[in-house]
């Protein structure tokens, strides 16, 4: 059984017992966290629309990933070539890592 939920904007694929870093949600470590915004669900069958409208994954919070558990920093350089011109930032993506517990169609 496999559920797609949208959190943060993006769509995930999960089964029960996945982990998975979603966008900083500000719950502590062993929280619940309960997704409500599931487009389909397959338990044999693929059922979307009204029939999954009730439906919602629960989840558990590993890791809070704000300060020192940010993600990998990602170098953004920009650079015009004679011009004398460069840009140099770095990036770290906060987030939460959740492990899914439970899927109830």
């Amino acid at each position: 059984m496999y559920a797609i939920i949208k959190c943060g904007g993006k769509q995930y694929k999960v089964t029960e017992g996945d982990v998975l870093d979603i966008d900083y949600t500000g719950k502590a470590a062993k929280e619940t966290l309960e997704i409500t915004d599931v487009l389909a669900i397959n338990d044999g069958e693929l059922k979307t629309g009204d029939a999954v409208s009730s439906a919602k994954v629960e989840a558990e919070v590993i890791l809070d990933g704000t300060g020192v558990n940010r993600a990998k920093k990602v170098i953004i350089y920009k650079k015009r070539r004679r011009k004398d011109s460069k840009l140099k930032r770095g990036f770290r993506r906060s987030f939460t890592k959740v492990r899914i517990t439970k899927i109830a169609a």
